[in-house]
């Protein structure tokens, strides 16, 4: 990968070092413009199922659990895993979350799947 996986609160200003800036959750947060937002992509697709995201209510004691479930959910369709290493191979890439929790959230899982993952390669 030539670019640098981030992740970040959606609330946070934007910074030039965030390079290409996607936000990985199926909800718009509250109170943020699409302006204010300055993103790149919504990839709500590649957000947890509605039902993963209710079941795991961001109770750490589920993380693993979730993380293997979510995983699945991605092995399903790795398109837009792709599209994301894509951007990598050309700069930073910024994951963007509006949950307050800021360890147990679906932008620090996706970017733990990739980052640990047979999708390190670009396609």
């Amino acid at each position: 990968m030539k670019g640098e996986l981030r992740v970040k609160r959606i609330y946070q200003p934007p910074s030039k070092d965030d390079g290409y800036r996607v936000f990985v959750e199926r909800l718009w947060p509250r109170g943020v413009s699409r302006e204010r937002a300055a993103l790149d992509v919504w990839l709500k697709e590649i957000a947890p199922s509605t039902e993963l995201r209710k079941w795991f209510n961001h109770e750490p004691a589920k993380w693993p659990e979730f993380m293997e479930r979510y995983r699945s959910e991605l092995d399903a369709d790795p398109s837009f895993i792709g599209e994301i290493l894509d951007r990598l191979a050309k700069g930073n890439v910024t994951l963007l979350y509006a949950s307050r929790e800021e360890e147990y959230n679906a932008a620090n899982a996706l970017a733990t799947v990739i980052r640990k993952s047979k999708f390190k390669s670009p396609r």
